[in-house]
């Protein structure tokens, strides 16, 4: 460690080769990260498109298990799932009207 001095400041030591070409070496393979990642980073039709495929298979798909376990439970079986299950459509189809209107409101250029 480096001892104060009588102002209380520490004295400066020189700066060492080998840590500066630790610096400039991990400043490279830094960059070649970033350009690597950015090369598998989906764009923004598929990231819109994935997101709408979720939408479309989980609503529905959640709509029926909730429907299920209720018929389960309260012996309605099949209406309750029957229900749920056409709430859960009603609902993916919101979701993906709504994604497609942000999608187009980014588009052309209006905020939020």
């Amino acid at each position: 460690m480096a001892e104060d001095d009588s102002t209380g400041e520490v004295p400066k030591l020189p700066p060492d080769a080998r840590l500066e070409s630790l610096d400039e070496r991990l400043d490279r393979l830094q960059q070649a990260e970033a350009k690597r990642t950015a090369k598998r980073q989906p764009d923004g039709n598929v990231q819109a498109g994935q997101l709408v495929l979720s939408q479309l298979v989980g609503c529905p798909l959640g709509g029926g298990i909730v429907g299920w376990v209720i018929d389960r439970f309260a012996g309605t079986k099949p209406w309750a799932m029957l229900v749920m299950l056409f709430l859960g459509f009603a609902v993916g189809v919101w979701n993906v009207i709504r994604i497609s209107n942000e999608a187009s409101r980014r588009a052309r250029g209006e905020k939020d």
